[in-house]
This record gives C-alpha cells, sequence and structure tokens, in this order.
C-alpha cells in the first residue's frame, strides 16, 4: 500500500461502515470508555439523505441483540415499532400442494415476557443508532476509507477525498464486499447458491398474532415474518434467473405467483412495499484480524438468511470485540495490540464458522427436489417436535443465549 501523508488528526478507533455493526459499536465504545477514547465512524453514506440511503429490508432482532440495544440506549426509541414473534411454525410441501401440513412449532420466549426475537423495519433502527451515536460524541465523517498502512503501532488511514488520520485500531464494517478487507489481503472461502431472496412487504387482511412461518418449498424457503400493523416482511428464495424474472413481472403477475406461495390464512394480500431480489452464497473471511484491523458483520461473514442470523452474528461480533476494547483499555493496554485482536477472532471464529455450517447444510437438505431427502427432513422435523428439552436448545440458540455470551448481550454494561 502507498505511504500516506499524515495529517496530524489522530483517533483511538477507526470503523469503516456506518450500518447497525458499526453504530453500534461505536456508541458501546463512547458510553463504556467516554472522552477517554477517540472513535470515528466514516461512511459515504453518512453525508446521504435519508430517502436516498433508505433501507427498505426488515431483519429479525434475536433476544441477545436486543439487550445489546437495550444496554446501548437505543431499543427504547424503537420498541414501538417492533413487533415480537410469539411463535413459527414450519412446514415443508411441494409449491402445488393444496394443504401445508405444520412439523415444527417453536414458542416464542427464551424467558417469561421475553420473546427470543422481534422483527423491525430496517430503516427506523439506523436512523436511532445514528442520533445516538451522534448524542454520544463519535466523529462521523461522509467519507470512504481508500488506503491505510501500518506505521509506529498506529494505523495510517487515507479517505477517498484526500485527507488522512491515523488510528491505534481500524474496523472493517463495509459489508459484504469490505474494501478494507481487500486492501488488507484478508482473502474468504464460500460459494455462490445460484440463488436469490425475493424481498418484499405485505399488508394482510387478518391479525398475524405475531406467528412466523417457514414454508420449505423446492426451490428454498419462503418466509413469512411479522411486522407492525397487519403488514409482514417476506424473504422469498429462488433461483437466480427465476428470481429475477418474478421481480420483473408486472403488479398482477407478481401478486399471483406471491399468493401461491403465501396461501391465504391470513386473508387478502396486498404488496405495499418495493420488491427486490438479492443474491444469496456463504461467504467467510480466513482471518478475521490483521495487524491493527479487525473485521465485524457482513465484512466478516456472509451466510444464508434461513435462519434469519446474518444480522445477529455481525451484533455478536460487535458484543465481543467492544469487551475486548474496553478490558483492554481500562486497564492502560492499547486497544489495537495483537493480544486485543486474537481474543477477539478467538471468541467469534468458531461461532461463525458453526453457523455458517448450520444454514449451509439447512439450505442444501431443503432447497431440492428430492423426494427421499423429504421424506427423511419431515421425520426429523417430527422428532424434534416432540422433544422439547432440544427445540428449547434450538430456540436459545437463535436467540444469541448459548456460549460463551459477552456482557453487552446477556444486557451488562461493560
Amino acid at each position: 500500500m502507498a505511504k500516506t501523508k499524515r495529517s496530524g488528526d489522530r483517533v483511538d478507533v477507526l470503523i469503516g461502515g456506518a450500518g447497525f455493526a458499526g453504530l453500534a459499536l461505536a456508541i458501546a465504545l463512547r458510553q463504556s470508555l467516554g472522552p477517554a477514547i477517540k472513535v470515528a465512524v466514516a461512511d459515504p453514506a453518512l453525508g446521504a439523505k435519508a430517502s436516498a440511503r433508505g433501507d427498505v429490508r426488515a431483519s429479525a432482532i434475536a433476544a441477545a441483540a436486543r439487550r445489546l440495544f437495550e444496554t446501548i440506549g437505543v431499543w427504547d426509541a424503537v420498541a414501538a415499532k417492533a413487533q415480537p414473534i410469539l411463535d413459527m411454525a414450519v412446514t415443508d410441501s411441494k409449491l402445488g400442494d393444496v394443504v401445508r401440513p405444520v412439523f415444527l412449532t417453536f414458542d416464542g420466549e427464551v424467558a417469561p415476557g421475553e420473546p427470543f426475537a422481534h422483527m423491525i423495519e430496517n430503516q427506523p433502527l439506523l436512523d436511532v443508532l445514528l442520533a445516538s451515536a451522534r448524542r454520544e460524541g463519535v466523529d462521523l465523517r461522509a467519507v470512504a476509507v481508500g488506503d491505510f498502512e501500518i506505521e509506529a503501532e498506529r494505523a495510517i488511514v487515507r479517505f477517498n477525498d484526500g485527507a488522512s488520520t491515523s488510528a491505534r485500531l481500524l474496523i472493517a464494517a463495509d459489508g459484504a464486499r469490505s474494501a478494507i478487507r481487500e486492501r488488507a489481503g484478508i482473502q474468504c472461502f464460500g460459494w455462490n447458491y445460484g440463488q436469490s431472496a425475493i424481498v418484499t412487504t405485505v399488508a394482510h387482511e387478518r391479525d398475524h398474532r405475531g406467528r412466523a412461518e417457514e414454508h420449505f418449498l423446492p426451490a428454498g424457503p419462503f418466509a413469512i415474518l411479522p411486522l407492525r400493523d397487519n403488514r409482514a416482511s417476506i424473504v422469498w428464495t429462488e433461483e437466480a434467473a427465476e428470481a429475477e424474472r418474478i421481480v420483473a413481472l408486472g403488479d398482477q403477475e407478481f401478486h399471483a405467483e406471491l399468493e401461491r406461495r403465501f396461501g391465504l390464512r391470513l386473508g387478502d394480500i396486498k404488496v405495499v412495499g418495493p420488491r427486490r431480489a438479492y443474491p444469496l452464497g456463504l461467504s467467510v473471511a480466513r482471518s478475521f484480524v490483521a495487524e491493527r484491523l479487525a473485521l465485524i458483520g457482513d465484512a466478516a461473514h456472509v451466510i444464508h438468511p434461513i435462519a434469519g442470523q446474518g444480522l445477529n452474528l455481525g451484533l455478536r461480533d460487535v458484543a465481543a470485540l467492544a469487551e475486548a476494547i474496553v478490558d483492554a483499555a481500562r486497564l492502560g493496554l492499547d486497544v489495537g495490540s495483537a493480544t486485543v485482536l486474537d481474543r477477539y477472532q478467538r471468541w467469534r471464529r468458531f461461532d461463525t464458522m458453526a453457523m455458517g455450517v448450520a444454514t449451509d447444510g439447512l439450505n442444501r437438505l431443503f432447497s431440492n427436489q428430492s423426494d427421499a431427502l423429504r421424506l427423511a427432513r419431515d421425520v426429523g422435523l417430527g422428532l424434534v417436535e416432540r422433544a422439547p428439552a432440544l427445540k428449547d436448545l434450538f430456540i436459545r440458540e437463535a436467540a444469541g443465549l448459548t456460549g460463551e455470551v459477552p456482557k453487552l448481550l446477556r444486557g451488562e454494561a461493560l
């Protein structure tokens, strides 16, 4: 990487990317360490108007991630817009089947009165995170990280506008196509599934009562995820070419394809949001760290949405890295040292690989036309349905409450 002139501007932590993970980490660090730590977030989207950067998707916020948001003080501002998932039903059938038998159900609580997940539209939550970052004194810069080098125990960073800064730790939170990760020379392994997820929002006639439904169809899962105000977020997996064809249909034809999969349980339906197709694949960075650098969120890993865990994995990264940084800072240690980064990678690597393998296996098991595999998986679903202890384990895993859980995910301040 080319040599960069210092500008005299110095921060402790520079985060490239102002998405969920980047903003949540910045807030957690400022709240825990106060003015003692200088935190900057750089992202060109910070200079865009809300309408230009609007995210039309919705996300499942698992219980552990919700505890993180509560602990950093942002959940109360969006709680009224969040829909608790009160139960979940799983079916397995062919597209033309008249009846879709339910093979597996989950109660939606990890503790009395605590749902295992909430559904919320992305943009309101991003807006609240951004407002909180401003209040906490995070230095927000509407510019992209261009290049960087390591010099004298600091990362010397040049932005795309020609300005530069130095940081003890640079964090890549700039998404699946992370430019920071690429400039660090960190390779990823994985594959494209040849599938795309069609995402849209529908309004429906009847109350969903907080039920999420996952219909496993030969092309892939069709998820109906409850939102506030008799609406649902649809995550609909098809082969990539078929997904593009469906998205390009006229409104009436698209509605017909949607209704074939959605069914009539909730009465009449109407598309009330944009429809877009997102390519699906598995991608995991070969290392989550390099000298003076850590990867979080989609910059570190991208998995299939079949279990709704992509965003939650990123927030687990946030909780683990924040704890490692704060513990080091309070001991007067270098927050960008190899000791801090090694602790973070050990904490997150196995969990990420396990979730990647699990979602990859589920997608391969359910996205196929094999009657033999269908019989075997339906028997397996039926056995899980009759094993309450196993169901409870699955719910706690989906909620992010198994293994060595960082403090923020337990609802504890750092």
